[in-house]
């Protein structure tokens, strides 16, 4: 196995990551598309290595003391797509695209059990939840389902969905009704996430034309 580890260490001048007494660093796994952390383990040098190597996960287990592969046998995999260093050097970030969930529980996140809620604020993972939803839908189909009406009738009505809520947006905008507007444009990204399903466009497409644009 090629050791990309130390062509890595050697670019990293001021910041060489510090590894524990047992040669460990700790590790956070946040998921790509919303932020949202999932776990934490530990990584030694061979772990990190596997990692970097092969673009998928690996860590080493304390209680097991043994390097191993997340989802190597649940199938539960993380496809990592960037590795960051903390400003101390002494822990990693890796976020990664998650297949299936990311705790033994069988819970998306291994951080699900909230102690205290000072403030509900929405996020834009209550996009993504919709984007599973949809995409449920498509593979499922469930009697009263909106969705499923809506995926039957195919583009053109879902486009004239899209017109007919946009419509409602400006009216509401240009009235000035905030909370009218918020609903108006909450229907108006639903239906066009259902767009983007019914011609399996992955809304990440979107998302990175944004991203280009992030000089506007």
């Amino acid at each position: 196995m090629y050791n990309i580890y130390t062509e890595i260490m050697d670019k990293l001048k001021p910041n060489k990551i510090k590894y524990d007494s047992s040669g460990l660093i700790p590790v956070i796994a946040s998921c790509v598309r919303t932020n949202k952390p999932l776990m934490l383990a530990y990584a030694n040098k061979e772990a990190l290595n596997m990692t970097l190597s092969t673009g998928y996960a690996h860590y080493f287990s304390r209680s097991r003391n043994k390097l191993w592969k997340k989802g190597e046998t649940s199938g539960n995999l993380q496809k990592v797509v960037s590795v960051t260093l903390d400003c101390d050097g002494d822990t990693l970030l890796y976020r990664v695209q998650q297949s299936g969930f990311a705790c033994h529980t069988g819970s998306p996140t291994c951080f699900s059990e909230e102690i205290a809620v000072f403030e509900k604020i929405p996020n834009i993972d209550i996009i993504q939840k919709n984007i599973d939803t949809i995409k449920s839908r498509a593979k499922t189909k469930v009697d009263g389902s909106y969705t499923n009406y809506l995926l039957d009738k195919g583009v053109e009505k879902i486009c004239k969905k899209i017109g007919e809520e946009a419509s409602e947006s400006i009216i509401a905008a240009i009235k000035g009704d905030k909370k009218e507007l918020a609903n108006e444009l909450a229907d108006l990204t639903y239906h066009i996430l259902v767009l983007c399903q019914s011609l399996n466009m992955d809304y990440a497409n979107v998302l990175a034309v944004l991203e280009s644009r992030d000089k506007v």
